[in-house]
């Protein structure tokens, strides 16, 4: 049986560049590979002590920072499993988190701890600890359990239903960190400034040094750009890797400024839509650095990618679909129809039958080897987003789309938020989202109570009746136009819009 650990990735790059800066945090304090090593093996001798063994769950809710990785890297390598959840977490989500994972131990910074006091789900968790570790005498047996081993259980956001926690294997996550590394490519010179904190994870696993932004992921309008770039300068950080909200901030305010950031070699984007007008606007702002945007998911990561000097040069109408590429050399990638009831099949030949030809949107559904199996405690989310067939498993994205002639990707939107028409076509509110913001006024469309309504956000009245006349002039079939003083957005990336909030908005 393979025995795979993904702490040993990180403990062979501390072995080889023991003097490499590993993490610089946000108030600029820097941990060296060599010294994290040696505090990642302290704290797990820590974590063995207070009663952690291999196999428990446990519950970190630490911000991004040194902390976070020595605790997670700490539990790889004991062999237990880190429960994650995001910092912009509320208390009725973290106890629904609770109970889906059913925790043995919970580690958290002080607030945490004393939110516990005030949370039957987090008192019910046996084993309570801070952030901190001592280093004690007696040393426990660290074991190295098989690739099958859970490693991390992290949550999609749940914006259309209960968060499914994705149960991410130490296979699994070695096969997803082969695949990132492919297309990130990582060099011997890279700083990186990785907003996501999978992507530290990785880059504690290739040597590259991690810059930690100025900023609280949980008050994204928190952001000050020039905090941002001053660290870029300081740190001469030449790849970033974020959201597209903080890239396009960022962009906007060094045009603003007229500021130029020679040493930004890369860009990797994802997790949000990145429209074409966004991409000239990477390219304006950056223009020496190579800016990729990467479409994928919680349960695959990536799927395709297209170059921001690619996306910008095209037109988007409300038909095409955007275009994120092309898929992923491993990625295998099928449309099916829309369809909400789980689907099996006894063979690949049955499921080719059922797919659709190419140019025809459906359901965007992708296998291959950093493709997620299975979810933790939710057999329910397991038969309806995933398609077993024998060894091989396919993974139902929840997306619209199509493969056009080229062989690119093209997205059209959630399948959930599709609005079919009578004549069997479909209105994509995620393609009006594009024009809308074209149109200088975020916004949406929805179906409510059987009627086709654009939500739009402006408190304009003016500005509001400009752009009512124009959208009743083109004629789109809506029943409605509405406007509202603001438009949710998803609280992971505050770039997605929240369609359930929106509703109950309305």
């Amino acid at each position: 049986m393979e025995h795979v650990n993904v702490a040993d990735l990180f403990f062979a790059c501390a072995d080889k560049h023991h003097l490499r800066p590993a993490i610089i945090d946000r108030d600029g304090r820097t941990i060296t590979f060599g010294e994290l090593a040696e505090e990642v093996k302290e704290t797990a001798n820590w974590y063995r002590a207070k009663g952690i063994t291999r196999g428990d769950r446990v519950l970190v809710f630490v911000p991004m920072s040194v902390e976070l990785y020595r605790c997670v890297l700490a539990l790889f390598h004991i062999g237990a499993t880190a429960v994650f959840l995001d910092e912009w977490v509320s208390k009725e989500r973290l106890e629904l988190c609770c109970r889906i994972a059913e925790c043995k131990a919970f580690i958290g910074i002080f607030k945490a701890r004393v939110l516990a006091l005030f949370s039957k789900e987090l008192r019910r968790i046996p084993i309570k600890l801070g952030c901190g570790y001592k280093t004690l005498v007696a040393r426990y047996n660290i074991e190295r359990g098989p690739a099958s081993d859970t490693a991390l259980v992290t949550f999609t956001t749940g914006s259309t239903g209960t968060p499914k926690a994705a149960k991410r294997t130490h296979g699994f996550l070695k096969a997803q960190f082969d695949a990132l590394v492919d297309k990130i490519d990582p060099q011997e010179d890279d700083v990186d400034m990785p907003i996501l904190p999978i992507v530290l994870l990785l880059n504690l696993g290739t040597a590259v040094p991690s810059v930690i932004a100025d900023f609280k992921a949980s008050k994204p309008d928190s952001l000050r750009p020039g905090k941002i770039i001053a660290q870029i300068k300081a740190h001469n950080v030449n790849r970033i890797t974020a959201s597209p909200f903080l890239i396009k901030r960022l962009s906007e305010y060094a045009l603003k400024e007229k500021i130029r950031l020679p040493q930004l070699r890369r860009l990797f984007t994802g997790g949000a839509p990145v429209f074409p007008d966004e991409a000239a606007l990477y390219r304006q702002a950056f223009p020496g650095c190579s800016a990729t945007i990467v479409y994928g998911s919680t349960e695959a990561e990536p799927i395709s990618s297209i170059t921001a000097q690619e996306l910008a040069n095209q037109q988007l109408d409300l038909h095409s679909g955007l275009d994120v590429g092309e898929p992923y050399r491993l990625t295998r990638v099928k449309i099916i129809p829309i369809s909400e009831a789980p689907l099996q099949f006894d063979a690949e030949a049955a499921l080719d039958a059922h797919a659709l030809p190419a140019g025809q949107a459906g359901e965007i559904i992708v296998s291959g080897p950093h493709v997620l199996r299975e979810y933790f405690n939710n057999e329910e989310a397991l038969k309806r987003n995933k398609i077993f067939i024998g060894e091989n498993v396919w993974h139902r994205t929840g997306d619209a789309g199509f493969l056009d002639a080229g062989g690119h990707l093209r997205l059209c939107g959630r399948c959930s938020t599709m609005i079919g028409r009578k004549n069997g076509s479909y209105i994509s509110p995620f393609l009006f989202e594009n024009y809308f913001q074209q149109l200088g006024m975020p916004g949406t469309v929805l179906r409510i109570k059987e009627k086709v309504v654009a939500i739009l956000e402006s408190d304009d009245e003016t500005r509001q009746s400009d752009v009512r006349r124009r959208l009743e002039k083109e004629a789109h079939g809506f029943d409605e136009i509405r406007f509202v003083r603001r438009v949710p957005r998803d609280p992971r990336h505050n770039s997605k819009i929240d369609y359930e909030k929106l509703k109950e908005l309305l």
